[in-house]
């Protein structure tokens, strides 16, 4: 089949613009309708200056008051050879022993606080504190390194590995 002849039958299944009684856009008149266009651009225009407008002035933004501190702990945490993990209190007494293997919430969460620390040439001798709120909230604080992890996002079940390092030690449980 010679091309000419291809192209007009193909032109017969799908007709170009202005076909079918449609009358052909006028060159370049062809693409998306511009009044839509320019009223998004100008929408992302407002929005962009009352952002811009509420981060200068303040205006417009909440403030939520942290609920009061009602218990607060100083912990280290201890590799050991076999591979678990002590908690320590100030006392240098042992808090609880993480079995290894087991718990990688606190392991991932703990890794994460000494590697800043290690790059920030911050050794193990100040140790971590933990924060209770009267609302439930805990949070793990670095006062090496500045950094706190809020607990709660991380949501219950995790919170509550760090929660019970705050319960007051039981005569010979938790070594």
């Amino acid at each position: 089949m010679p091309p000419a002849r291809w192209w007009c039958e193909m032109s017969a299944i799908f007709p170009p613009n202005g076909a079918h009684g449609q009358a052909a856009p006028a060159h370049g008149d062809a693409g998306f309708p511009r009044v839509p266009l320019y009223a998004a651009f100008a929408l992302v225009l407002v929005m962009l200056a009352a952002v811009t407008f509420v981060r200068l002035t303040g205006i417009g933004v909440v403030h939520v008051a942290d609920a009061p501190v009602v218990e607060t702990r100083e912990f280290r945490f201890e590799d050991r050879p076999d591979g678990s993990i002590v908690v320590l209190n100030t006392r240098a007494e042992v808090i609880e022993t993480v079995a290894p293997g087991s718990n990688g919430f606190l392991r991932g969460t703990m890794r994460g606080l000494v590697r800043e620390r290690k790059r920030q040439g911050i050794g193990p001798e100040i140790p971590f504190r933990m924060v209770g709120h009267a609302d439930g909230r805990l949070i793990l604080e670095d006062p090496g390194t500045g950094r706190n992890v809020d607990l709660g996002s991380f949501g219950p079940t995790n919170a509550a590995v760090f929660a019970r390092l705050m319960d007051p030690p039981r005569a010979g449980s938790r070594k």
